[in-house]
């Protein structure tokens, strides 16, 4: 399999979904064989991603950095960190907010991380990476 780098266009985003999304690729893996296969971020990037899976990627980000501003500005961290945990805590990987944020705050931001479910990546007939 070919690299698929920078080979679609993708929408504007902040920080925070950006590192979102480039942590979904680094943590998922292509399945190609019974061992999992690569993690995604090594034959595709975000511009890889279906647009329509994107799209719910920003939506989640944005609802998430709204519903929980306050919080996510005290801790401290960067967009590019905060966007990181977010995907890690929502998917149950063992890391996440509470990693970076001690206490009654990290362990806020994880439970509110976690309503919005798990997403599983995978890559499509198509060549594009669906959700």
């Amino acid at each position: 399999m070919g690299r698929h780098r920078n080979s679609h266009p993708t929408p504007k985003m902040n920080n925070f979904c950006r590192s979102y999304a480039e942590t979904a690729l680094w943590s998922s893996h292509d399945n190609a064989d019974e061992s999992g296969g690569e993690p995604l971020d090594k034959n595709y990037d975000v511009s890889d991603i279906a647009p329509a899976t994107l799209t719910q990627m920003i939506k989640d980000c944005k609802d998430f950095e709204e519903a929980n501003e306050n919080d996510l500005d005290e801790t401290g961290l960067s967009e590019e960190r905060l966007g990181h945990n977010f995907w890690l805590s929502r998917n149950g990987h063992g890391a996440g907010f509470f990693d970076d944020v001690f206490g009654e705050l990290g362990d806020k931001l994880q439970r509110a991380a976690k309503v919005y479910g798990t997403v599983d990546l995978y890559v499509g007939d198509d060549g594009r990476i669906h959700g």
